[in-house]
Parts: structure tokens; sequence; C-alpha cells
């Protein structure tokens, strides 16, 4: 998986073995290229009617230097750029028969009513039309976001940012009675554009748009982003007047929900199952790779209980993270995250530029908590 959004969504990885010529799914998107060009969305040259695999024409160099070797992962989801505004955008193939409720709720959540909540962390978006030879397909046009964790975070500040904008984005969708039922870490994503303001190339997310150089980024501190919820393909609005919702399960990108271990036939409430993704999110994310936020390992053990019964909802998630982040102080804020995997010397440079880096930040007023305005 790579860490832009070209990878995110529903469908299962597809295998590249063989690069110079275009996957079944891939010949869907190159045979809609010039349809979608109409509409304003221009596709990357790989999916243009006529392309040739620009490697051929070399032999003998590094197949991974060339930006057209690179497929997609996932078939129903492209990136594209805007062509009024050269906007980098993420085209999803949405179809009925197997996410029969995403383009309603999606729709729902970028209302303008619902959009008025500033808890709101819903991926908007921005443009959705039907495929004339396909009435089961409606394409979503949603802007291109990158992966929660890339690139890591680098203080106790960023992470307490990113929990409080994930938890009431939690609180929001289970406040309209949506339940997301797949957030994990892979459809929890930012707005790069502050720390990117050049963005980056759609499937190496460490390289340049044009693909001749490393992508050049700031930081969360220095750049505060919004996150936002991804995908939602699995996700459910119920109405409170037929009483609490009962699912059977049904499993997303995390197969470790004890609820869903050797079922026993009885329908489960989603909103416990939701917890317990975020509670598995913050440990797989932040606990298990990083030394420095151990202050959320009680509230990660409630909100991964066995029983769902025994969970916080996301309203005491919320009111406990409160007094938890409150409590630290202005150093334990600004504290690098030390990533488990360092060695000692890179531990030692790393926290020699984490000083000057925050000496300059603090002298220039940037926030230990980088909430964005």
């Amino acid at each position: 998986m790579t860490e832009a959004m070209s990878s995110r969504g529903m469908g299962s990885p597809i295998p590249q073995v063989v690069l110079d010529e275009l996957t079944e799914p891939e010949l869907w998107w190159r045979d809609h290229s010039e349809w979608l060009a109409e509409r304003g969305y221009r596709l990357r040259p790989r999916y243009r009617p006529g392309w040739k695999p620009s490697w051929l024409e070399h032999p003998g160099r590094f197949l991974g230097s060339y930006e057209d070797f690179y497929g997609i992962e996932n078939p129903f989801l492209l990136d594209a750029v805007r062509v009024s505004d050269n906007a980098m955008v993420a085209l999803k193939r949405v179809l009925a028969h197997m996410n029969p409720h995403e383009f309603e709720i999606t729709q729902y959540l970028s209302s303008e009513a619902t959009r008025l909540d500033p808890r709101n962390r819903a991926i908007p978006v921005w443009d959705s039309f039907s495929v004339p030879d396909s009435p089961d397909s409606t394409i979503l046009v949603m802007p291109f976001f990158r992966a929660c964790a890339s690139p890591p975070w680098q203080t106790v500040g960023e992470v307490v940012s990113f929990l409080l904008q994930v938890f009431e984005g939690m609180q929001c969708l289970h406040d309209h009675r949506i339940a997301h039922r797949d957030c994990n870490a892979n459809n929890i994503m930012y707005d790069p554009r502050p720390m990117y303001p050049n963005m980056f190339h759609p499937r190496k997310p460490n390289r340049t748009v044009d693909f001749k150089a490393r992508a050049k980024h700031t930081t969360r501190t220095a750049a505060p982003v919004r996150y936002y919820y991804i995908d939602f393909g699995l996700s459910r609005r119920y109405n409170p007047e037929d009483g609490p919702p009962r699912e059977h399960p049904i499993e997303g990108g995390d197969k470790s929900v004890p609820e869903f271990q050797n079922w026993n036939g009885e329908l489960v409430d989603p909103f416990p199952t939701d917890i317990y993704y975020l509670g598995s999110m913050i440990k797989r994310t932040v606990l298990e790779p990083y030394r420095g936020a151990e202050f959320l390992k009680s509230l990660v053990e409630d909100m991964t209980q066995q029983d769902p019964l025994k969970r916080p909802t996301i309203h005491d998630v919320v009111r406990r993270f409160d007094d938890l982040w409150k409590s630290l102080g202005f150093f334990k804020l600004r504290s690098r995250l030390v990533q488990v995997k360092e060695d000692s010397y890179t531990r030692r440079y790393r926290t020699y530029c984490h000083f000057f880096r925050t000496l300059k930040y603090v002298v220039s007023g940037k926030a230990a908590i980088p909430l964005p305005s």
C-alpha cells in the first residue's frame, strides 16, 4: 500500500507484475478518460488512449524512475487533475449493488446543513455524476488527501491535534446516527496542501508531481492540517425511531474486532465497534510505533475492551481525552515522539534537530497543539 489516497477505499490491491499492459480495472478508466476530460477531469498519461510505456524506449534503466510505470492499487479509485484550477482530485467509482448506502451518506455529510457542524470531518464531495454506459456506477469527485501518519508525527502536540479532530469527527457521525464501520488508519486522512503546497505524486507520495525530485514539505506544527474520515462504503445511517441499531458483522480493514470472532449469530450494535476501531487504530498507529504517548494507554485499553458493553461511548471518549491532554504541560506537548525503530545515532541526530526546530517554533509563536484555523 502507498501513502497516498490512490490506495484507499474499497477493493483489493491489484497485483502489479506486468505494468506495460493495463489491467482490466485500468482499462475501464482509460476507456472513460475522454468522457471524464469532457467533464473537466484529466487523467495521467497512463490512462489516456494511445498510451505506450515510456520505459520501452530506454531498456535497461530502472523502471521505478518512470512516472507512468505505476498503476493503480484500487480498481475503484483513481487520481486526476481538475482542469479548471489544476487541483489534484480523487475519483471514486461507487457501485450501487456493492455499496448501496455510500452515495446517500456522502451526499448527506457534504450537504450545506451538515457542513455547518464544525465537528464534521467527513471528506467533502466536490462533484458527483452517473456514468452513462454503467447505470450502476456513480463517480464521486473529492479532494486528494494523504495518509494520516505520513510523514511521521514529530511531537506529542501533533498527535493531540490528530486525536482531537478524529474524536470530534466520530462524535459528529454518531450524533447524526451514522456508524462508519471501517474507521481504521487507512480511512483517516488529511488535507496535505498546508504541508505540501506543491503537492506530490499521487502514486509515489515522496516524489514531486512531475516525478523529478523529492516532494518538499514542512511539519504539522508549522502548517497545521485538517484530518478527515474517508470511505463510507460500509457505513450506515440509522433512524432513531427504529430503536437501537443492530447489524450483522461486516469486516473492514481491521480484522481483530472481538464481537466478530466466533460470531454466535446475535446482531451487534455498530457504535461500540466504531469505538473499538478507533482504539485499535491508536494502538497500532501511535502507541506501538512511538515512545512518548503512554498517557493514552488507559483510554485505549477501555476503547478496546473485549465486551462491547464495557467500552465508552464517543462522548465519554471526548471527555476523557480532554482531561488527558489538558493535564499535559508545555514541555510534554513540545516533546519529540521517538520512533521505536530508531537506532541510537538516528535518535541523537533527530533530538538535536528537534531542539532547534522547537526553539524556532516557540519564538515564532507556533502552537504546541497545532490546530487548523
